[in-house]
């Protein structure tokens, strides 16, 4: 007669992996549930929410995948509710995943969200595709105006930064020089503007 310890250690060694093994999916798929085909208002700016649900090869939700929900950096895109441009979020039983909170820029276009799925080395992705648009008449901010507007900005910072610059190469020069003799600084010229 075998020992307990041997009989239990026999009888889980050839049912226990089988048993797993059958439970493992061959593969997940990711099956958008709300969200596609979603338009937002520019002055609106809240979205409606993508779900997804994440299934096994047998059409069953799978609990315990990641789910990467991910927008773009430039262009028409927007933020989720904590903050960033990516919200993971883990399924439950029922498999699902929703990006709550998503809000969308000032930018109108085509709005891809990128999704992904993992689960015990199995991947999956697709994309979530709304639009964000301008109500009739009103003129929606481009990217050029963007553009221009940070620019400007940019031209404040930059002389700011060299005249900075300039002060602090002066105080230096005039400090470190011992004989007297006049230093003079010089910025040049300084020119903004596209490049001719």
């Amino acid at each position: 007669m075998l020992p307990l310890e041997l009989c239990l250690f026999i009888s889980f060694s050839g049912v226990l992996p089988q048993a797993l093994a059958q439970d493992a999916p061959a593969r997940i798929d990711i099956i958008v549930v709300e969200g596609e085909g979603a338009t937002t208002n520019i002055r609106q700016r809240d979205s409606q929410d993508p779900v997804v649900r994440i299934e096994d090869d047998d059409h069953r939700p799978v609990a315990g995948a990641v789910v990467v929900f991910a927008l773009p950096v430039s262009g028409a895109s927007g933020e989720f509710a904590n903050g960033s441009k990516t919200l993971s979020i883990v399924t439950e039983k029922d498999g699902l995943a929703a990006a709550h909170g998503l809000r969308t820029n000032e930018v109108p276009g085509k709005l891809q969200i990128y999704v992904t799925a993992s689960y015990r080395g199995l991947r999956a992705r697709t994309l979530i595709n709304q639009l964000i648009q301008a109500p009739p008449g009103v003129k929606a901010p481009s990217l050029e105006s963007h553009t221009a507007k940070s620019g400007g900005r940019w031209k404040w910072i930059l002389l700011g930064v060299a005249a900075a610059g300039g002060a602090g190469a002066a105080f230096y020069f005039e400090n470190r020089n011992s004989a007297g003799s006049p230093v003079s600084i010089s910025a040049g010229t300084v020119v903004f503007g596209s490049p001719r």
